[in-house]
């Protein structure tokens, strides 16, 4: 009997060795089958529900103006997202959300019926928001880290600057220009979550992650503050329908102020039309009216024997071209070549461009930049209109003369005029001086650069000195003078074309434009007011505002009063011309 019992106990046991045996066998295989066949295919599983990816970058990089101040920066914000599989109840989310974030359900509902694993609610949410949201800690909605662009100035060279979308793409100004420089290639870093799946930690940190780098503008704040100021208020003096205004710094090209009225906030460009977003001193070509006898009169003292002395019989006001009649506000006589500048007459414009001819006008404002885009760093520039000079009939020579029968915009005539100021060479114009990194490190500068000399050095010096007789009593730009500095301008007034592409009678644009000092000229100023009401001139309605701007920005640059100026002009307009 004990030895029965004793060979059923051993039979026992190695059955449930056995039995051991064969459940660790299957444990194994399993766990062979688990980690090596299946191991990637689950562990992919595995990370998908407590990890995810996405693409980030850096904050955007910071713009500042040349005395280091902050135009525009990248600040932290939150952006709401949500994991559509993992809300228990969607109309209850859809309820919350559009509660807090003011947003229709239907689009909200729209987002949580995507079939996708991640949408975006809403990019850039407020800090309430964000909070309101946080303490209802709903399921499947998370919270995103990213950066939103802030202008500190608000308004203030909104042009020039720009704006960017929720991407953190530019779209305007040189925000878009500057695209690639100002925001950083993105990476794509590993997302982890936690156990209620809501929140992000990356392993990748903050510090890491490449910001963009910064740029450094021409203008200076200062200076476009003043310039933005003067320019509303002459806007809205004179009831007009926009303004423009440009500060160039003649021997480098460089802006030191552009604006346009009215402005809009790049913060909330949403709420502004779209027509107002462009830069139009880039953009929009017109006809500039009376500036352009400056470069008649260049073209004259250039290619023919013609001297600021030389004269020309201006008909009393009235002289024909053809079928054509070219008026002038004041019948003048015999005026020198000097006087017809100085008093703006287009008869007399008219005869000097006929003396000229052409062909070699032609070549003097193609040589200006006219008709061609100058190059600057600012999106969309428009190159102008100068037609063919062999399409030319007598009365489009005269017409040209006097600034009509072509266009050009607000910078290419800044531009033109500073290669006066400057001796005769023309620079091109910029709105960037440096490329710095995160640290102010500099990255890259840009120094300024010479298209070439347009005229002689001479002819610029003559110029200068014709330009400045206009602001001397009796000329047409008698309200631009200076208190302590000399200067030299011109005034333009150019009648606008309608719809049915006549020119109109009652819309004008009112030019001005200028430089200072004019010994050795540190600033050259444009002012252009549209469609002003009442006066339309632009020797009563732009030049003042030329004084203004000039006045205040030849101070804050510390540029010493001219000895020949003497203390303050007493002037008085003593007839004139149209300007």
């Amino acid at each position: 009997m004990r030895r029965e019992s004793n060979r059923n106990l051993r039979l026992r046991l190695w059955l449930l060795g056995l039995m051991f045996t064969a459940a660790l066998a299957v444990v194994c295989t399993r766990a062979v089958m688990l980690q090596i066949v299946d191991g990637s295919r689950l562990s992919r599983k595995a990370a998908d529900q407590v990890e995810g990816s996405m693409r980030t970058a850096g904050k955007r990089g910071t713009i500042y103006d040349r005395r280091g101040q902050e135009m525009a920066v990248s600040v932290n914000v939150a952006s709401i997202a949500a994991r559509p599989a993992e809300i228990v109840d969607r109309e209850a989310a859809v309820r919350e959300l559009a509660a807090v974030l003011q947003q229709r359900p239907q689009e909200i509902r729209e987002k949580l019926s995507s079939p996708r694993r991640f949408v975006w609610i809403k990019r850039q949410a407020t800090p309430r928001e964000t909070e309101t949201l946080r303490r209802k800690n709903l399921p499947g909605i998370e919270f995103v880290t990213e950066t939103n662009r802030f202008y500190p100035n608000r308004t203030l060279a909104a042009h020039v600057l720009g704006f960017t979308g929720v991407d953190g793409r530019g779209l305007e100004g040189v925000e878009f220009f500057y695209d690639a420089v100002l925001r950083e290639s993105e990476v794509s870093v590993r997302v982890l979550k936690d156990a209620r799946r809501a929140g992000f930690l990356t392993e990748l940190s903050p510090g890491r992650v490449p910001d963009g780098r910064n740029i450094v503008l021409t203008l200076d704040h200062g200076i476009q503050f003043l310039v933005e100021s003067a320019l509303q208020e002459a806007v809205v003096a004179s009831r007009a329908r926009s303004g423009m205004a440009i500060v160039m710094e003649p021997a480098t090209g460089a802006i030191l102020a552009l604006a346009i009225s009215p402005s809009f906030n790049p913060n909330a460009y949403e709420e502004a039309p779209k027509a107002l977003w462009r830069n139009r001193a880039v953009t929009d070509p017109f006809e500039p009216g009376s500036i352009m006898k400056i470069f008649l009169a260049a073209a004259a003292l250039e290619h023919t024997p013609l001297s600021p002395r030389s004269t020309f019989h201006c008909e009393n006001g009235r002289y024909k071209i053809g079928k054509h009649t070219v008026h002038d506000v004041h019948h003048y006589g015999v005026l020198s070549l000097q006087d017809i500048i100085r008093y703006s007459s287009n008869i007399g414009a008219a005869k000097i461009g006929g003396t000229v001819g052409p062909e070699k006008l032609y070549e003097t404002l193609s040589r200006f930049g006219f008709g061609r885009k100058t190059g600057i760093d600012s999106p969309a520039e428009t190159s102008g209109i100068l037609p063919p000079y062999k399409k030319w009939a007598e009365i489009d020579t005269a017409a040209i003369s006097f600034g009509h029968g072509m266009s050009a915009s607000a910078l290419q005539l800044a531009t033109a005029v500073s290669a006066i100021a400057n001796g005769g060479v023309l620079m091109k114009p910029r709105l960037v001086s440096a490329v710095t990194d995160a640290e102010g490190r500099m990255l890259e500068r840009f120094d300024p650069v010479a298209v070439g000399p347009v005229i002689r050095p001479e002819t610029a010096r003559t110029l200068r000195e014709i330009l400045q007789s206009v602001l001397q009593p009796g000329g047409t730009g008698v309200l631009a003078a200076l208190e302590g500095y000399s200067a030299g301008g011109k005034t333009g007034t150019a009648r606008k074309v309608d719809e049915r592409g006549q020119y109109a009678n009652d819309r004008h644009l009112a030019s001005f434009i200028g430089f200072a000092p004019v010994e050795a000229p540190r600033i050259t100023v444009l002012v252009v007011i549209d469609e002003p009401r009442g006066q339309v001139y632009g020797g009563a309605v732009a030049a003042p505002v030329f004084k203004k701007i000039a006045q205040a920005t030849l101070s804050r640059l510390n540029v010493p009063p001219s000895p020949s100026a003497g203390g303050k002009l007493r002037v008085a307009i003593e007839g004139g011309g149209r300007g």
